[in-house]
């Protein structure tokens, strides 16, 4: 399976859900990723984005996005599409 990378994941709130994660490259809601690195691989769709606590369908290379996860996962961890 074709992985990209998206970005990487600078931190995560345990409490929410909720990781920071630093683009690469563009990503919207609907698109498919894989998180994984210092934390065991998963995949989900990508439902709710956030950026500055505002919803947003779309983040584009060099932004901060707040993703919620389905997994906890930690600073470092790497996003991909897939």
């Amino acid at each position: 399976m074709e992985k990209a990378l998206v970005g990487k994941i600078v931190h995560f709130f345990p409490n929410v859900g909720v990781a920071i994660v630093k683009l690469e490259t563009g990503i919207k809601t609907g698109d498919k990723i894989e998180i994984g690195g210092k934390t065991e691989p998963f995949q989900q769709t990508v439902n709710s984005m956030q950026m500055e606590h505002k919803a947003v369908s779309a983040g584009k290379k060099g932004q901060e996005v707040a993703l919620k996860t389905d997994r906890g996962c930690k600073a470092g961890d790497m996003v991909y599409k897939v």
